[in-house]
């Protein structure tokens, strides 16, 4: 699912739910998520009837052709999907819940699952389909709730760093590998090759996302241990969020810049870099027009004294406790889920697998830009999965903006960023 200047778009269009209200509202086979469940397994016999599935964006333009291909290999059964946009899905899904009208199977962003998971009207994924091994360990993280896995992930995506090749043989720099090499990097294509905005950053809509890698390279994370408290006020933090201002301190990074001016501004050479997802490698070429592609380059996200882990998200898919046809939902979200399905999925909508035997296929191999993503897939990390994250990530964004604004301190920032969070709480 698309972002905007990235992927979760659906991460911006979750808004809060009053999640008791929810739980009493849900239906189907008993059992709450208030704890871990027991999930059941499904049935691997032959299966029939319609099975409803809901998806958002591109996903859903293009997936009731693309199951055909599960109807044929399963007669009597009917894949019927509904695709919606990006910006009503979340409150569709919250309605249908409260109405018990819900879907047999949807898709659903990473970063709803803690909020969902705990009306129970999710069903937990039967353990003799799904083998977590197969997946990424960060994405398989995000279909995680009271440590019950109530998805699949189906497609991931993570971020690395974009650059204009040409930009920077100009100004005789190679792509950064650190925190300091960045910061060098965007100095120089700024004053040896005249790109005004040497680092392009997302400092508006969740720009979380640009901030909780570099949390995680400085050595911290955002909650503890227990994922009981929000540690978002710590020495970690203000690390990170001092590297982020200094580009705009550093005048390198734009903090007045028009809406939807960026890729535009990559591809006119007025910025020469920027982090996003495997998607931007496509639209890219597109708006950037014919040899475009010999512009520009991806390489890994630059390590800061812990490392270079990058952010996880993608879509995730569910299936509804009120369901009426269980063992066909799980076994269609199976077939989406296996390694040849995930390749040939590839194909047709550029999202990357889930599954790590996916990537071995030659599709996913052909293009080096796309085995970056790989590499970094392997240990990057995700927000974590709980029902308030939509609400402390916005308090995030709203500070972010301001530091950015060069309007308050990293310290600040934190300080401020950790007010919030205590005042939301977890929801768990």
């Amino acid at each position: 699912m698309r972002r905007l200047g990235g992927r979760t778009g659906l991460a911006r269009a979750a808004i809060g739910v009053v999640v008791a209200s929810l739980a009493l509202s849900a239906c189907g086979r008993e059992g709450g998520a208030g704890g871990q469940e027991k999930a059941e397994d499904a049935g691997t016999g032959k299966i029939s009837g319609t099975v409803k599935v809901w998806a958002m964006g591109s996903e859903g333009e293009l997936l009731g052709d693309f199951a055909k291909e599960f109807e044929r290999a399963n007669p009597g059964v009917r894949i019927e999907v509904t695709p919606m946009g990006m910006d009503v899905a979340h409150d569709r899904l919250v309605s249908s819940i409260a109405g018990n009208k819900t879907p047999d199977v949807s898709m659903i962003g990473t970063t709803w699952m803690g909020e969902l998971a705990k009306t129970g009207a999710l069903d937990p994924a039967p353990g003799n389909l799904f083998d977590k091994a197969r997946f990424f360990p960060g994405s398989w993280d995000t279909v995680q709730f009271n440590n019950t896995a109530y998805g699949v992930p189906w497609y991931v995506e993570t971020r690395a760093f974009y650059y204009r090749k040409d930009l920077a043989e100009k100004a005789g720099v190679k792509p950064p590998t650190t925190w300091e090499e960045t910061r060098a990097f965007a100095k120089a294509v700024r004053d040896e090759a005249g790109a005004s905005q040497g680092i392009y950053q997302n400092f508006r809509i969740d720009n979380w996302q640009e901030i909780l890698p570099l949390v995680w390279q400085s050595g911290g994370d955002i909650m503890n241990a227990g994922k009981t408290e929000w540690t978002l006020d710590t020495p970690e933090m203000v690390k990170a969020l001092t590297h982020f201002q200094s580009f705009y301190k550093d005048g390198t990074a734009p903090n007045k810049i028009d809406t939807g001016a960026f890729p535009q501004n990559f591809i006119k050479g007025q910025a020469a870099a920027f982090y996003s997802g495997p998607w931007m490698i496509y639209s890219t070429e597109k708006d950037g027009g014919p040899g475009f592609s010999e512009k520009f380059d991806v390489a890994p996200y630059p390590k800061g004294s812990a490392g270079g882990t990058s952010l996880v998200g993608g879509g995730d898919l569910v299936v509804f406790k009120s369901t009426k046809n269980r063992d066909a939902a799980w076994r269609f979200v199976q077939w989406l889920t296996d390694p040849k399905t995930q390749a040939k999925w590839f194909t047709v909508s550029k999202d990357l697998p889930a599954v790590q035997s996916a990537w071995e296929d030659p599709a996913l191999k052909a293009d080096k830009r796309v085995a970056v993503f790989g590499e970094t897939l392997k240990n990057a990390k995700t927000p974590p999965p709980l029902p308030t994250w939509t609400q402390v990530g916005k308090a995030m964004e709203r500070e972010t903006e301001k530091l950015a604004l060069l309007k308050q301190t990293p310290e600040q920032a934190a300080a401020a960023m950790q007010k919030a969070a205590e005042q939301i709480g977890t929801g768990s």
